[in-house]
């Protein structure tokens, strides 16, 4: 069977991730063919300021070598720009005269450093910081002059004059604004950060513009526009980035600020796809690895011909990448933005954390000197989670501080953001895998392989695995109750095992340090019993320890569909749901609500599952609560069938009854699991099928469910 053809314009990291995400989806689908304007295979384009401040080599940032391609039968062109997108015969040729045909185009052309229109900008010696050419440029210039100047006092310049110091010269930053940092950090952080560096020699300009650069053959120094200047021998523009576009705009694609997408990152011409710097989605062009990595799973499925949960945004952050100084910035941190929950200073150990909040809820953070609880607070501004959430153990400062947050954090929180690796995943590949370094954790699991920035907690929680040991890891993961050490997801591995053994069996053979047990664990280990097996005749089961369902329903009402009026039968749909539920066991009680129409309110959006009519289908909630804390339902998915409707919600409860554990509410539990993930497997139709099975065997229900292989049409 032929392959389809595949090109990829861009050998950067997002366009390199998507085609690995593309090959494990599906590595007999297509003929690949990698068009780069660099002489290098793929590499790690974050990590070039440690190339440049000594702390890596080149080599050593090389993300894809030579033989990866070959390994995969991918065509690479190294050193070859695109000059041309023929869409309407779909091929693409170069300037070099090469021509490749495509049935399905990637752009992945990233973006430039910005130059501003400086007088004397395009002299010899002024240069951008942006790939290995000119890293190897200013060490060059290193050897033969002493003097250099940043213009730029945001991440990259400063990362470029950290590297310059160690190169042997004079580095003064040059910055628009009164203080560095200005968009990620505030005045407080901002100054703390100048002293420190300024005390390993950097001297700062602030609130300077900058008029001219002078000098005959080659640059010489900076006039600024009060007239004063600074000599300077070699000068790195470093003032932003500016999306490479003039490849799509000139073949008719159309752009904006970058390559306009959807959320399936299509651009406006059929089968071409852009992702990475080079796209903007929703009026956004990101400049940060995660973000980009996120868009190249979601391409990836998509040009897969697999179901994909769409991409909805990403919220950025920054994490400053200089030797002896730590910085982390997300979210809303100036006054005018957002409220101050948090704010402490140390001034013996120089730390500074500052949280915000905004109608109750977290929406920015900055970390200086600190940055151990950088992943888990950017959680918390990524769910807009409540400002009760932040009284969780901190850092106390150095290494004994992030030893105790590797332990304290929840097995399932996010360790490195820009590659979504959880705790538990870390945990694992150590306890189970094997592994002994946090070298061979990095290229197992990919954690701390991008930006670097997550790598400290990644070590100390691979040192926390190795402390514990295979069989202890497991006995970390805290307890059910003070009678015994086993933990819910231990007991729930035991019960499903077990069909035969009685509830007092089932805590001699655990263990159970007090056989009675508790309200807490034999209201547990009743409902396990129940999930499991809900035939079997268990000694000592309490069967009203597991909790039921209740419904409230709004009855038909008209609505609009296509120009005419239907019913959306509430009644119908809600008479099914509680026929199913009814009889089911629960975590906590859980409550849904159906409404015809967005115009009846039925309270769907503070319910566990919420149903309305709207003009598209049945759109289905999950996760709202009516009480402290109050939290809005999370669309699932909009069924175009009542069948549909029934089938995802009885499927996302059942879900539920089997993933959370007992006494957790589903509201919680979404949060846990992530809505990401659960929205996966209910677009999944054979997931359905399983799940809505295992629902129906649970609770004999002896009516079919209809429209199982329908597909689900996420918002």
């Amino acid at each position: 069977m032929s392959r389809e053809k595949l090109v990829v314009i861009g050998n950067g990291m997002a366009g390199i991730k998507c085609v690995d995400e593309i090959i494990k989806l599906a590595p007999d689908k297509f003929q690949i063919t990698v068009f780069g304007n660099e002489p290098h295979p793929n590499y790690n384009r974050i990590l070039l300021s440690k190339v440049l401040q000594g702390d890596s080599s080149i080599e050593s940032i090389v993300i894809n070598d030579w033989s990866w391609y070959e390994e995969r039968g991918i065509r690479l062109y190294t050193g070859e720009t695109v000059a041309l997108i023929h869409s309407d015969s779909q091929y693409v040729t170069t300037v070099s005269g090469i021509r490749a045909d495509y049935d399905h185009l990637i752009i992945a052309t990233g973006s430039s450093a910005f130059i501003p229109p400086i007088a004397g900008v395009h002299k010899s010696g002024v240069i951008s910081f942006r790939n290995i050419d000119d890293c190897r440029t200013m060490m060059d210039y290193a050897k033969k002059y002493k003097k250099a100047a940043v213009i730029g006092g945001g991440l990259l310049g400063l990362e470029a004059a950290r590297g310059l110091l160690n190169l042997g010269m004079e580095t003064d930053v040059i910055h628009n604004a009164p203080y560095l940092m200005n968009r990620q950090l505030d005045r407080m952080s901002a100054d703390m950060l100048r002293k420190e560096l300024e005390g390993q020699g950097m001297r700062f300009w602030l609130s300077k513009e900058t008029d001219s650069i002078f000098g005959l053959n080659r640059a010489k120094g900076i006039r600024f526009t009060n007239g004063t200047t600074l000599e300077a021998d070699l000068i790195v523009i470093s003032v932003g980035i500016r999306p490479n576009v003039d490849l799509a705009k000139k073949s008719g694609i159309e752009t904006n600020r970058a390559i306009i997408v959807d959320d399936y990152m299509r651009t406006s011409k059929p089968n071409i796809y852009a992702v990475g710097e080079c796209a903007e989605h929703r009026g956004v062009a990101y400049g940060l690895v995660a973000p980009l990595y996120e868009q190249g799973k979601v391409l990836a499925k998509s040009i897969c011909g697999q179901k994909s949960e769409p991409y909805l945004g990403s919220v950025p952050y920054a994490q400053l990448k200089v030797s002896g100084v730590e910085v982390f910035s997300v979210g809303e941190i100036r006054q005018e933005e957002a409220e101050t929950a948090v704010q402490e200073y140390d001034g013996i150990r120089g730390t500074y954390k500052k949280v915000t909040m905004k109608e109750g809820t977290v929406r920015g953070v900055i970390l200086f000197g600190d940055t151990a609880e950088g992943t888990s607070l950017l959680e918390l501004v990524k769910r807009g989670a409540a400002v009760s959430e932040l009284n969780r153990p901190s850092s106390t400062g150095g290494s004994s501080g992030l030893d105790h947050l590797a332990e304290m954090m929840p097995e399932r929180e996010t360790v490195c953001a820009c590659n979504a690796v959880q705790k538990c995943t870390i945990m694992s590949a150590v306890t189970q895998e094997g592994l002994q370094t946090t070298d061979q954790v990095r290229d197992h699991t990919k954690a701390s392989s991008s930006c670097g920035g997550c790598r400290p907690m990644v070590a100390a929680i691979v040192q926390y695995a190795l402390s514990l040991g295979k069989e202890s890891v497991k006995a970390a993961i805290p307890p059910i109750c003070g009678c015994t050490d086993v933990s819910h997801e231990l007991l729930k591995e035991a019960i499903k095992a077990d069909s035969q053994s009685t509830i007092q069996e089932i805590k001699t053979a655990l263990g159970w340090k007090k056989q009675s047990g508790c309200s807490v664990c034999n209201s547990a280990l009743s409902y396990y019993s129940a999930l499991y097996h809900p035939q079997a005749s268990y000694q000592g089961s309490n069967n009203d320890a597991y909790s039921g369902f209740s419904l409230v329903t709004v009855p038909v009402s008209p609505v609009i569909i296509n120009g005419s009026l239907e019913p959306f039968d509430a009644l119908s749909l809600g008479s099914e749901l509680q026929s199913c539920c009814e009889s089911l066991p629960f975590p906590v009680p859980v409550k849904a609500a159906i409404t015809a129409s967005m115009h009846h309110p039925a309270g769907v959006l503070v319910h566990d599952i919420g149903i309305t009519g709207a003009p598209a289908g049945w759109e289905i909630y999950a996760g709202g609560h009516a009480e402290h804390p109050v939290k809005q339902g999370q669309l699932i998915a909009i069924a175009e069938t009542e069948a549909l409707a029934l089938t995802v919600s009885l499927s996302c409860l059942q879900l539920y009854r089997e993933n959370a554990e007992y006494d957790e509410p589903l509201w919680k539990w979404l949060e846990r699991a992530g809505i990401i993930e659960i929205r996966e497997m209910l677009l999944d139709s054979s997931c359905q099928m399983e799940l809505t099975g295992r629902a129906q065997a649970a609770a004999l229900v002896k009516q079919s469910v209809e429209g199982l292989g329908e597909s689900i049409c996420l918002k």
